[in-house]
C-alpha cells in the first residue's frame, strides 16, 4: 500500500482493466491527508481507505450502494477530459474508473464497466445524472428490431411463401382417430 504520492497514472490518464478484478489503486482526495485514498474495488464490493487528521478509515460499501457507471466531463489545467467514474449520492465516494481524452475510448470503457458491474449507465447533464436509455427492471426497453427476412442480404434465397403459411387449426370437423392401433395404412 502506497503512503501519499502521486495517484495512479498521470493526472490526466487513468486506465483500469475491468476484467482483471479485484482492483488495487490509489485516487486523489481532496479532503484524506496526503491527498490521496486507496480503493479496492471488487466484483461485489468497494473498500476505501483514506486518513482523515491522523486517524486511518476504510469504508467497506457493497457494489449496490453506488447508483451506476457515469460518463462525466472533467474541465482541467490541460484540458477537457473524459471520466468514467462509479457514482454515489455522496460525492465524496464518487470512485474514478477510467480518465481520458479520447470521447471514442470512454465511451467504450463506460459500457464495458457498466457491463462488468452490473450497474446502470448513467450521463451527467445540466440537471444531474440520468439513464440515456429506457429500462424496465433491469431490462433495457427498445423498439423491436425488423424481421430478419425482409431486410436480409441473403433475402432472395429464401422462399418467400414461407412467410405467408399459416399454421393449421383444429377445429370441430377436425377428425380425430381415437382406438386405433395405426393411423398410417401399410401394405
Amino acid at each position: 500500500m502506497r503512503n501519499g504520492g502521486c495517484p495512479a497514472g498521470s493526472s490526466r490518464v487513468l486506465r483500469l482493466d475491468p476484467f482483471a478484478l479485484p482492483i488495487r489503486y490509489a485516487a486523489s482526495d481532496a479532503a484524506s491527508d496526503g491527498r490521496v485514498r486507496e480503493i479496492e474495488l471488487h466484483r461485489e464490493r468497494v473498500v476505501v481507505r483514506r486518513q482523515l487528521a491522523g486517524m486511518p478509515m476504510a469504508l467497506n460499501m457493497p457494489l449496490s450502494a453506488f447508483t451506476g457507471v457515469a460518463l462525466r466531463v472533467i474541465a482541467g489545467e490541460y484540458g477537457a477530459a473524459v471520466a468514467v467514474v462509479l457514482d454515489h449520492k455522496d460525492p465524496g465516494l464518487v470512485l474514478p474508473l477510467f480518465v481520458s481524452r479520447e470521447a471514442d475510448e470512454a465511451l467504450a470503457e463506460w459500457r464495458t464497466w457498466g457491463g462488468v458491474l452490473g450497474l446502470p449507465l448513467l450521463v451527467e447533464d445540466g440537471n444531474g445524472m440520468r439513464e440515456p436509455f429506457a429500462r424496465m427492471g433491469g431490462v433495457r426497453v427498445a423498439r423491436p428490431t425488423p424481421r430478419r427476412r425482409r431486410r436480409s442480404a441473403l433475402k432472395r434465397r429464401r422462399p418467400s411463401i414461407l412467410m405467408r403459411r399459416a399454421p393449421g387449426k383444429l377445429t370441430g370437423e377436425s377428425p380425430v382417430h381415437r382406438g386405433e392401433y395405426e393411423i398410417i395404412a401399410r401394405n
